[in-house]
């Protein structure tokens, strides 16, 4: 995110540094900000969670999936470790590259044109080869995000759906697509809530004290709009 030039002042402008928005309010101010730096591409709007964890204990990572209900703006291309008939559903599905060993030799030669990879649970011994490759990326098939079944299809139809996984960082950060910048605030806002919620429903109960320390949104050349995280707490109290 640029930090200068006349287009972020300007949207910088914009935003009150002191205020904490509330959820429509901070998608409102978004939409604003990126009147002022529009670009040829439909930017990403990015959704940053600070959460009171420690993820390098294992009882406090918070990491999961969902279906946002407008999408996040990108079709998923999207890969299938499978067998048989498996192979056959994912294909039906809209699975874009299917496969067994000969995709993993593939990727391990350094073939990376994928957004997510699904596998079934008799392919994880293949796939777990992967290991190195896969999991620095986020990309390694993960049981509790739904990207290791045998219901192939409606894994790939979520994936291609508006599917996006997140997992807490080593900071306690929650980084996540909402959608793109030539959506409405109010599909923004949206998708928003739908992912802050389960969020919040994901509060390890090993973590003590406050647990959503801050929440901002930005588009990939706006500056942040920082949201009224208790206006979220109210909701879950």
């Amino acid at each position: 995110m640029p930090q200068s030039g006349k287009k972020f002042r300007a949207a910088a402008a914009k935003v009150d540094r002191n205020k904490r928005y509330s959820v429509a309010e901070g998608f409102k101010v978004l939409k604003e900000t990126v009147e002022l730096t529009k670009t040829k591409y439909d930017q990403t709007v990015d959704v940053a969670i600070n959460l009171g964890v420690d993820p390098k204990h294992a009882d406090q990572m918070v990491r999961g999936a969902v279906v946002l209900p407008h999408g996040t703006g990108k079709t998923a291309r999207v890969a299938v470790f499978a067998k048989g008939e498996k192979l056959n559903e994912a294909t039906a599905a809209g699975a874009d590259i299917v496969g067994e060993a000969d995709l993993a030799k593939k990727i391990e030669e350094g073939f990376m044109d994928f957004d997510t990879v699904i596998a079934t649970p008799d392919m994880m011994g293949v796939v777990g080869r992967l290991g190195k490759v896969l999991g620095p990326r986020g990309l390694m098939p993960n049981p509790k995000v739904g990207t290791v079944t045998m219901d192939v299809a409606k894994a790939v139809k979520e994936a291609k759906g508006g599917k996006i996984e997140f997992r807490a960082e080593k900071a306690g950060i929650v980084h996540a697509p909402v959608g793109k910048s030539s959506f409405s605030a109010e599909k923004l806002a949206e998708n928003f809530n739908v992912l802050i919620d389960l969020v919040m429903k994901l509060k390890p109960a090993t973590a003590k004290g406050v647990y959503l320390k801050g929440v901002a949104v930005s588009s990939t050349m706006g500056p942040g709009v920082k949201i009224d995280t208790q206006e979220i707490n109210a909701r879950f109290r």
